[in-house]
């Protein structure tokens, strides 16, 4: 979609354009109601303000729909085929590495009680498993700032995909 045709689009179905980048009803309500947009790079500009901050609610929210690190999501929806794409350089690892992978993220599914979740785009498996291992030892607050930081990231990148320059 072309910035020009997400400007025109009516609110509820630019809300819903918006939802497979970040499941967050005030973001996409913010970035909505700041229309119309110049460019790629305001409208971009202008998700990334709306995401900064997230409440630890919407943080939740938007957490619910992040597959594991090294799951492929099934399904044809906007947000899996986004998934799938941002996971791609994982889909090819060694044994090994998909194993510690594994046992990393359930090491930290049950320190902070929520899936692993990283900006896994344009990263390989290992440095995935080296960021996973290395907040492994990061406080629940040091994760909090983290993981709001990483929607934020993903979010953003996400839109830029939706939205053609």
């Amino acid at each position: 979609m072309q910035i020009e045709e997400f400007n025109a689009l009516e609110r509820a179905d630019a809300v819903a354009a918006l939802r497979p980048c970040l499941d967050v009803e005030r973001w996409a309500a913010e970035i909505v109601d700041g229309r119309p947009y110049a460019d790629t790079d305001a409208l971009a500009a202008a998700a990334e303000g709306a995401a900064s901050p997230l409440r630890p609610d919407e943080v939740a929210q938007a957490m619910s729909h992040h597959p594991r690190i090294g799951e492929q999501p099934a399904g044809e929806h906007a947000e899996a085929r986004a998934s799938r794409a941002e996971q791609a350089g994982i889909g090819t690892v060694d044994d090994d590495v998909a194993q510690a992978l594994r046992a990393g993220n359930r090491a930290y599914e049950e320190r902070f009680d929520r899936v692993f979740l990283i900006r896994a785009a344009g990263r390989s498996a290992e440095e995935i498993l080296g960021a996973l291992t290395e907040r492994l030892g990061h406080t629940a607050e040091e994760e909090d700032e983290i993981v709001a930081d990483q929607l934020r990231q993903i979010a953003v990148l996400r839109l830029r995909g939706l939205i053609a320059p």
